[in-house]
C-alpha cells in the first residue's frame, strides 16, 4: 500500500483540475462535491498508511517513495520522491481529516459566493500543497510545497479582493500583508538550504541527518542553519516579530480561517523544526532562543485577546497564542508534545472557527460580541459545539487541549522553570478569554436585541462537521494519555524517543494544570457572567493595560513607522523624482540628443556641391590634423 502514496498528492491535484476546467458546467453541488471526494478520498488514503506503518517493526517505519527524477546539475542530485513515516503520516491525517470537513462545511456556507468554483480550486490546491510540504524527503521538496501553501494562502485571504470594510481595510491588502510578510521568512529558508548543501552536499532529509548525526556539520553551521529555519517558521507559523499578518488573515472567508490559519498552513514551520530535530541538537542555541519566541509569542497574544471585540480577532490572536506554545515546544525538544498539540489544536480551532462562522451564518455577518449575547436558545448546536471547543481550548481538564498543553508545559518545566511560569500564566490567560468568547457571544441578555431576534440556527451541511470536531476535540486526548504516550511513543521512529521525565515533576505539573485552567474557568465567570466586585475591581486596576493591549501592543504602528512609511516614502521618491526625471530624463534626453544630431546631419545634405566639396575637405583637414599631432 505504501507504494501507492502518490494517491495523496493525486486526488487534491484532479480535484483541482476537474473543477478548474469543467466547472462551469457543473452545479454547484457537483463542484463542491468532487472537491469534497477528493480531498476524503486522500484521507482514506492517508488512513491505508496508517494501517500499513502499524504493520510494520518500529525500526522499519520510514520508507521512501521515489517518484521520478526531477533535477540533476553537477553534483546536485534531487528526486521526487515522498517520505512515509509516522510524523509524515500523522500531518497528512489531519490535513486532510480535518480539511475534508471544512470542505464540506465550505458547501453551504459559500453557496451563494459568485466565486463558488474558483473557492473550491483554490482550496483542493492547498490541500496539494500542505501534503508536499508534509510528505516530501527533501529540503527542495519541502521548499516547493512551502511556497505553494504561501501562493495559496494569498488567493485564499484576498479571496473578496473587491471588498473593504472599517475592520480590515481592503481585503486584497490583507492577502498582500500576508505574502510579504512570509516572503521574509521563506528567505531565511532559502538560506538554510544553500547553508546545508555547502556544508553536506545534499538536500535529501535522510542524507542530512546522517551526516549532521556523524559529526560532518560544525556547531557554529549548525547554529546558522537553524536559526536560518526559525526565520523560516517564524514567517509561516506567526511568531514575534512576523506574526502580525494572521489577524488581518481573517479578511477570508471563515472555511479559510479554519483550515490554513488554524488547523494546517500556519502548523507548517513547527512541522518543518520537528523533522528537523537532529540539526536542533546540535544548534542548544537556536533552540534556546525558539523556545523565547514561542514563550513571548503565546503570552503577548493571550494578553491581546483579552480585549478584541471582533470574534474571528480573538481566535485569530489565539491561534497565534497556541502556535506560540507549539514553539515553546520544539524549542525545548518537547517534540511528540508539540506535534500532539499541533493536532489537538487542528481539532478544536478548526471547531471554533466553524462555529464562529455559523454564527456569523446566523447573524447574517456579524461578528461584533458587543451586539451579541443570547444565542444559546437560538442556536443550540453551535452553542453545544463552540462549548466543545472552548473547553479544549481552555485546557480544562481531560479535554485535548488540557493534556496537549500539559505536556509542552512539563517539557517547559524540565527545561527552564522561567519559561514554564511563563507558560502557565499564558494558560490561565487562555481560559480567560476563551470563556469571556464563549460568555459573551451564548450567555447574558442580548446587547442587540433586533439582531438577536432573527438570529437562525445554521443547516445540517454546516453543524454536522461541527458535531464531528466537537466529538473529535472531546476524545483525541486518548491519543496520548500521560504514562501511556501512544501517539508519542509511535512518532519516535521520526523525532527520536521520549524522555520519561520524574513522576513527581510530571505530577506536579498535571495538578498546576488543573487549577490554572479552573482558576481561568471561574476568573472568566466572575467577569463577564456575576461581574463581581472583585472582577470590577480587577479591571479598573488593570485600566492602563487596556491601550496596550487594544492597539496589540503597538506592532503594526511601529512596522507603519519604521518600515512601511519610510519604503512608501522611498517609493514615492523614486516614483515621483528619480524615475520620471532620471531615468525616464536620462532615455528621453539620449533620444533627444540623437534627434537633433540627426537634424544637424539632416541639414548637410541639401544637394548642392559646394556644400559636398566643403565637407570633403574638412573631413581631409581633420585626417591630417589627426596624423601629423596626435
Amino acid at each position: 500500500m505504501i507504494q501507492f502514496a502518490w494517491l495523496l498528492l493525486a486526488f487534491p491535484a484532479a480535484g483541482a483540475l476537474i473543477n478548474l476546467f469543467f466547472g462551469r458546467r457543473l452545479s454547484k453541488n457537483a463542484i463542491g462535491a468532487i472537491a469534497s471526494g477528493a480531498v476524503i478520498g486522500a484521507f482514506a488514503v492517508a488512513v491505508m498508511l496508517l494501517v500499513a506503518l502499524l504493520g510494520l517493526p518500529a525500526e522499519e517505519r520510514a520508507v521512501t517513495v521515489t517518484l521520478w527524477q526531477w533535477i540533476t546539475v553537477g553534483t546536485l542530485d534531487i528526486k521526487a520522491a515522498l517520505l512515509i513515516d509516522p510524523l509524515s503520516v500523522v500531518m497528512a491525517l489531519v490535513v486532510t481529516g480535518v480539511g475534508g470537513l471544512i470542505h464540506v462545511y465550505a458547501i453551504s456556507y459559500m453557496h451563494d459566493d459568485a466565486m463558488f468554483q474558483r473557492f473550491f480550486v483554490y482550496l483542493n490546491f492547498f490541500i496539494f500543497s500542505m501534503l508536499i510540504l508534509v510528505l516530501s524527503d527533501s529540503f527542495a521538496g519541502m521548499f516547493v510545497g512551502w511556497e505553494g501553501v504561501g501562493l495559496a494562502s494569498y488567493l485564499l485571504i484576498g479571496f473578496w479582493f473587491d471588498r473593504k470594510d472599517d475592520l480590515y481595510g481592503w481585503y486584497a491588502d490583507a492577502g498582500k500583508k500576508a505574502f510579504i510578510v512570509n516572503r521574509i521568512g521563506d528567505f531565511g529558508m532559502l538560506v538554510a538550504m544553500m547553508a546545508i548543501w555547502a556544508a553536506l552536499g545534499t538536500l535529501t532529509f535522510h542524507d542530512v541527518f546522517a551526516q549532521a548525526e556523524a559529526g560532518m556539520l560544525a556547531a557554529g553551521t549548525a547554529t546558522l542553519i537553524c536559526l536560518m529555519l526559525l526565520l523560516g517558521a517564524t514567517g509561516k507559523s506567526a511568531q514575534i516579530p512576523l506574526f502580525v499578518w494572521l489577524p488581518d488573515a481573517m479578511a477570508g472567508p471563515t472555511p479559510v480561517s479554519a483550515l490554513i490559519h488554524a488547523a494546517t498552513m500556519v502548523t507548517a514551520g513547527i512541522y518543518m523544526i520537528a523533522r528537523t530535530q537532529p540539526l536542533w541538537h546540535l544548534a542548544p542555541d537556536a533552540s534556546t532562543v525558539a523556545a523565547w519566541i514561542g514563550a513571548l509569542t503565546a503570552l503577548m497574544a493571550a494578553s491581546v485577546a483579552l480585549v478584541q471585540t471582533d470574534l474571528k480577532k480573538v481566535l485569530a490572536y489565539s491561534t497565534v497564542s497556541q502556535l506560540g506554545y507549539m514553539m515553546l515546544g520544539v524549542g525545548v525538544a518537547a517534540y511528540g508534545a508539540s506535534i500532539f498539540h499541533l493536532l489537538t489544536h487542528a481539532v478544536f480551532k478548526a471547531l471554533l472557527f466553524l462555529a464562529a462562522g455559523s454564527v456569523m451564518h446566523g447573524l447574517h455577518g456579524e461578528t461584533d460580541m458587543r451586539k451579541m449575547g443570547g444565542l444559546k436558545a437560538k442556536m443550540p448546536a453551535t452553542y453545544w459545539t463552540f462549548l466543545a471547543g472552548t473547553i479544549a481550548l481552555a485546557g480544562i481538564p481531560l479535554t485535548s487541549g488540557f493534556l496537549s498543553k500539559d505536556g509542552i508545559l512539563l517539557g517547559a518545566l524540565v527545561h527552564s522553570p522561567v519559561l514554564y511560569v511563563v507558560g502557565l500564566f499564558t494558560a490561565l490567560l487562555t481560559a480567560i478569554y476563551a470563556f469571556r468568547m464563549f460568555f459573551l457571544v451564548f450567555h447574558g441578555e442580548p446587547r442587540d436585541k433586533k439582531l438577536i431576534d432573527h438570529a437562525h440556527e445554521s443547516p445540517r451541511l454546516i453543524t454536522w462537521p461541527l458535531w464531528i470536531l466537537a466529538g473529535l476535540s472531546l476524545v483525541d486526548s486518548l491519543l496520548n494519555l500521560p504514562f501511556i504516550l501512544t501517539l508519542e511513543k509511535f512518532l519516535e521512529p521520526a523525532l527520536g524517543a521520549h524522555e520519561e521525565p520524574a513522576l513527581t515533576l510530571e505530577l506536579l505539573a498535571l495538578a498546576l494544570s488543573v487549577v490554572i485552567s479552573l482558576l481561568g474557568l471561574a476568573m472568566a465567570y466572575g467577569l463577564y457572567m456575576r461581574r463581581d466586585g472583585w472582577a470590577q475591581n480587577l479591571k479598573k486596576s488593570l485600566s492602563f493595560m487596556q491601550g496596550p493591549l487594544e492597539n496589540k501592543w503597538y506592532f503594526d504602528e511601529v512596522y507603519n513607522t519604521a518600515v512601511v512609511n519610510p519604503l512608501k516614502a522611498i517609493g514615492g521618491w523614486f516614483t515621483s523624482f528619480f524615475d520620471p526625471r532620471v531615468i525616464d530624463g536620462a532615455v528621453n534626453g539620449v533620444a533627444h540628443g540623437t534627434s537633433r544630431l540627426g537634424e544637424y546631419a539632416r541639414r548637410l545634405q541639401n544637394g548642392y556641391v559646394p556644400t559636398y566639396a566643403l565637407s570633403i575637405l574638412v573631413g581631409v583637414a581633420a585626417v591630417v590634423v589627426y596624423f601629423l599631432f596626435i
